[in-house]
């Protein structure tokens, strides 16, 4: 481990083995753990602005422990400059890494996103404290777009060729679109779901955005995931949601905010 420990933590992970993990999203660094007396867990760790991130996903992921399946909140270590996140490793594998296996599980796979999300969006809006609605993403990609953070080289085929400002200008003019309220994950994607086996459900991960939303934040990010195995996927998904009809709009508004984070 190259990152230094909080002293807290020391003598816990002491005799650990480490694993190096794909950084995510965030940028945060992240390790596969596992102790001296077989415990399996996570640790992720942040600087600066992926610290910012990092305590964003302990906080919620502390609200969200006992109200829908998860990865268990080990600890969580703030200091000036830096923020750790240590989770247990739940069991069973995400969705991507499933249909890199199994193709064949498509259906399968997708029932069980489908199921966790409308679990999720029935949870009552008053008790989450947390605030992801179209303002205040529209201002995080307004910051984003204006000090030149965003990776105009990733953007999708609706937008390809087009410049940061104008995809923005483009989910602005839409944003009327989004009207509901619900607890969202904030980032719905077919590698932040765990699932067993037998499709179970296991737990979700990366809830650094999670918050009161509507529900097309989560619902455009996995149709445009799905979109790599074709329209019946996509198809199989909002049947398996009860979407019908597709709000068109209120998806392009969704898939076109998404391009900016």
């Amino acid at each position: 481990m190259s990152n230094p420990l909080p002293p807290s933590w020391r003598e816990r992970l002491a005799g650990a083995t480490w694993e190096r993990e794909p950084e995510g999203e965030s940028g945060g660094i992240i390790h596969r753990v596992v102790t001296a007396d077989g415990e399996r867990l996570f640790l992720k760790f942040g600087e600066g602005a992926v610290a910012d991130a990092v305590v964003d996903e302990a906080t919620r992921l502390r609200w969200l422990q006992g109200r829908v399946p998860t990865v268990r909140l080990v600890s969580s270590v703030v200091e000036p400059d830096a923020a750790w996140l240590l989770t247990s490793a739940a069991p069973g594998k995400t969705g991507d890494a499933w249909l890199a296996e199994r193709p064949d599980l498509l259906p399968h796979v997708i029932r069980g996103f489908a199921t966790f999300l409308r679990l999720l969006h029935a949870l009552p809006v008053d008790e989450c404290p947390f605030d992801a609605s179209a303002p205040v993403r529209l201002a995080a990609a307004r910051k984003l777009v204006a000090v030149g953070a965003v990776d105009e080289d990733d953007f999708g085929d609706d937008h390809l060729g087009m410049g940061a400002a104008a995809v923005l200008a483009h989910a602005e003019a839409l944003a009327g679109h989004a009207t509901g309220r619900v607890v969202t994950h904030g980032d719905y994607s077919l590698g932040n779901l765990l699932l067993d086996a037998d499709g179970a459900v296991t737990g979700c991960i990366d809830v650094g955005r999670l918050g009161i939303a509507d529900p097309y934040q989560d619902i455009a990010i996995l149709w445009e995931n799905l979109g790599d195995f074709g329209e019946a996927a996509q198809r199989l998904l909002l049947a398996a949601l009860g979407v019908d009809p597709l709000d068109e709009p209120r998806l392009l508004f969704h898939r076109t905010l998404d391009e900016l984070f």
